[in-house]
C-alpha cells in the first residue's frame, strides 16, 4: 500500500498542475472498517512492478448496486497511474480485466470511482490547467495509452469556468425574485449541527440520490456512506458557501455545495495531514483564501427541476463570492450532453475547460 500511495510522487514530481490525494483518504478507502462501500462493492488495488520497482497502479471496482441499477456487468478501473511505457499500462488494465472476468463481468469502464461523487474521467484536454482536490489530473500520454489498448469513448464530461461578476446578472435576479414570491422558496444556511441532525441529513442525501439518479453510472449513497461524508466534511466547509433551498413547509428541494479552492494548500501538504499538512488546510479554509472557488455540485429535486430554482443559488452566492474575494470559479465535471445543466451558466459567459473521458471496452471470453 505504501508503494501504491507513493507512486504518484514519482510520476508527478516535476508537474506543477498535479494536486495530490490525502494519504489518509486512500488508506481509508481500502479499509473495510471505514468504507461502507464494501457492503455492496468488490474493491481491489494492484501495483505493477519491474525488478521490484513500482511503475504503475490501478484499482478494480465491481459496484454491485450500480450494475443492478443499470442492468450491466461492468468492472470499473480507478486511480490508474503509470509511467510512459505501454507494457506497464497494458499489464495494469489486463489485470483488472482478468479480475473482472473471474467475477463474470462483461465490460470494463473507467476511470470511475465507487460512486458518482468520487473522482472520475481521464483528462484529455487542457493539461496546462491546475487540477483540483475533487477531480483527476493526469499526463497527456494517458489517453494515448488507453486508446492504443482498444478502449473507446463511453461519455465525456466538461467543466465550466466563469469569471465572478460584480453583481448578480438581471436574468438570475428576476427569476430568483419570482421564485421567492410565487413559489414560496427561500435560501437558508444550515449549521454543522443541522447537518448532523438525522432528519436533515436523511433529507439531504435523499435529495442527492434523487437528483443524480439518471446520471451515467450513478449508484445511490447508503446511509452509512452519507454519515461518512458528513463526519468528514461538515466541519471543514464554510456553510455560507452551501445554499440550501427550502419550501415554506421546511422541505429541502435544492442544494449547492461550493467551497474555496484548496489546490495550493493541498499541494503544500504533499498528501499528508501530519505533522504540518493540517495547518496549510486550516489557513486556506479560515484565513488565506485563494482567489477562486470550486462549485462541486448542484442538486434540485426532480419535481422542481426546470423551474429556475438554480437562480436562487446564483443570487445568493455571487455577492458572497465577491465578499470573499473570489475572482473566478470552476464547476466539477458535467456530462457534455446534459443540456439543461450546461445552459444554466449562459448569463455568466462560461468557458468550457478540462474535457475528461470515461473509456469502455468489451471483455473477451
Amino acid at each position: 500500500m505504501d508503494d501504491f500511495i507513493h507512486l504518484p510522487y514519482y510520476i508527478y514530481k516535476d508537474c506543477p498542475q498535479y494536486v495530490p490525494d490525502l494519504e489518509s483518504d486512500i488508506r481509508n478507502m481500502f479499509d473495510k472498517r471505514k468504507n461502507p462501500a464494501f457492503e455492496f462493492s468488490l474493491i481491489q488495488p494492484f501495483v505493477a512492478y519491474r525488478n521490484e520497482v513500482p511503475l504503475g497502479r490501478i484499482v478494480g471496482i465491481i459496484n454491485k448496486k450500480a450494475n443492478e441499477k443499470w442492468q450491466t456487468r461492468h468492472v470499473r478501473f480507478s486511480m490508474i497511474e503509470f509511467i510512459d511505457d505501454l507494457s506497464v499500462s497494458e499489464a495494469l488494465l489486463d489485470t483488472v480485466e482478468q479480475w473482472g472476468r473471474s467475477y463474470g463481468m462483461e465490460a470494463i469502464e473507467g476511470p470511475m470511482g465507487i460512486t458518482d461523487f468520487d473522482k472520475e474521467g481521464m483528462l484529455i484536454e487542457d493539461f496546462h490547467l491546475t487540477g483540483t482536490m475533487s477531480t483527476i489530473y493526469n499526463p497527456d500520454y494517458y489517453p494515448r495509452h488507453i486508446e492504443a489498448l482498444g478502449f473507446s469513448k463511453a461519455v465525456d464530461w466538461v467543466q465550466i469556468r466563469i469569471n465572478v461578476p460584480d453583481t448578480v446578472p438581471a436574468r438570475y435576479a428576476r427569476t430568483a425574485q419570482y421564485i421567492r414570491e410565487q413559489m414560496g422558496l427561500r435560501v437558508v444556511k444550515l449549521s454543522s449541527e443541522d447537518f448532523r441532525r438525522r432528519d436533515y441529513a436523511k433529507n439531504i442525501f435523499a435529495l442527492l440520490n434523487e437528483a443524480y439518479k439518471p446520471i451515467f453510472g450513478f449508484s445511490a449513497l447508503s446511509e452509512k456512506q452519507a454519515d461518512i461524508f458528513i463526519k468528514k466534511y461538515v466541519d471543514l466547509i464554510d456553510k455560507q458557501l452551501i445554499p440550501v433551498v427550502m419550501t415554506d413547509k421546511q422541505e429541502i428541494v435544492g442544494m449547492a455545495v461550493t467551497m474555496g479552492c484548496m489546490s495550493r494548500a493541498i499541494k503544500k501538504t504533499h498528501g499528508r495531514l501530519w505533522p504540518l499538512g493540517w495547518w496549510h488546510l486550516l489557513k486556506a479554509l479560515k484565513w488565506r483564501r485563494e482567489d477562486s472557488a470550486e462549485m462541486l455540485l448542484i442538486a434540485v429535486r426532480p419535481d422542481y427541476q426546470g423551474m429556475g430554482v438554480n437562480a436562487l443559488f446564483f443570487d445568493d452566492l455571487i455577492p458572497i463570492y465577491n465578499t470573499y474575494g473570489f475572482r473566478w470559479a470552476e464547476t466539477g465535471p458535467q456530462l457534455e450532453n446534459n443540456v439543461r445543466e450546461l445552459s444554466q451558466w449562459k448569463p455568466l459567459k462560461p468557458e468550457l475547460v478540462k474535457r475528461r473521458r470515461c473509456y469502455t471496452k468489451k471483455l473477451s471470453n
